[in-house]
């Protein structure tokens, strides 16, 4: 329901994404910020996934505001 709002169809790419940021708020108990999460998911995935081009194109605007919100998650502090 989300992912319409906002108008995507989510991929693999994305459920990957969404899977780690669910893992990122259980490990830290907050959702990240857009540089932690590209930090995590390079930690993770790798430099050709973690990179803040790769996730802009997933999750256009803002990818943590719009990742945690299908994740179900709480938005980042740092969101408005």
């Amino acid at each position: 329901m989300f992912a319409e709002f906002e108008g995507l169809t989510l991929t693999d790419a994305h459920w990957e994404i969404i899977g780690l940021i669910r893992d990122y708020f259980l490990e830290f108990d907050a959702s990240p910020a857009n540089r932690a999460l590209v930090k995590y998911v390079r930690l993770k995935l790798g430099a050709d996934k973690g990179n803040s081009i790769y996730l802009m194109r997933l999750f256009p605007g803002s990818p943590t505001r719009v990742a945690s919100r299908i994740a179900g998650l709480p938005k980042p502090k740092n969101c408005f």
